[in-house]
């Protein structure tokens, strides 16, 4: 299993009107190397970048791919989560940057809804929400105009379903845009 080719939640048409910054550009699909990419075989990253598991049913890192299970019906009081917190100074980033961080899941049995938050520190989050989900996805959180100073985080918690995997969280630019 790769959680790199899970399949995305945000089709090319929404990248477009989420990065398109100015009449006369067009995204174009190709997306840049992550920044950062934590599991639950790595938790810690640069600077203040790190992981914050909640209520986690399992962590199984000797799996062929790692993962953090997590199940709703389990903490019925307290709603499961995954958050990544990301300081992009930390990464040698010295301008104000958009990035989208890719939550790698899969949902097993029937669709669960999710939560997507987040904070972009002196930026704004750009698709935050509800999400129902089923299968295996990539779950992205776009974090725009973020100052390299501001340590952001972004989030997805589950709040109505079944059990649930976590493979990884992606921080990363977002697809390119050229002028057409």
């Amino acid at each position: 299993m790769n959680p790199d080719r899970f399949p995305s939640d945000l089709p090319l048409k929404d990248l477009k009107d989420l990065f398109e910054p100015v009449s006369g550009w067009r995204n174009v699909g190709l997306f840049m190397f992550p920044i950062e990419t934590l599991s639950p075989a790595k938790t810690v990253g640069r600077g203040r970048t790190n992981l914050t598991l909640i209520r986690p049913t399992i962590v199984q890192l000797d799996a062929a791919t790692p993962y953090a299970g997590f199940d709703r019906r389990e903490s019925p009081t307290r709603d499961p989560a995954v958050s990544m917190h990301f300081e992009p100074k930390a990464y040698g980033i010295m301008a104000v940057s958009t990035y989208v961080m890719v939550f790698s899941i899969e949902v097993f049995g029937q669709a669960s809804t999710f939560n997507l938050s987040g904070f972009a520190g002196g930026g704004t989050v750009a698709n935050s929400g509800s999400r129902t989900l089923s299968g295996q996805t990539a779950v992205s959180l776009v974090l725009r105009n973020v100052p390299p100073s501001a340590q952001v985080w972004g989030a997805i918690t589950q709040t109505a379903g079944g059990q649930w995997n976590w493979y990884s969280v992606q921080a990363r630019y977002p697809a390119l845009v050229i002028k057409a």
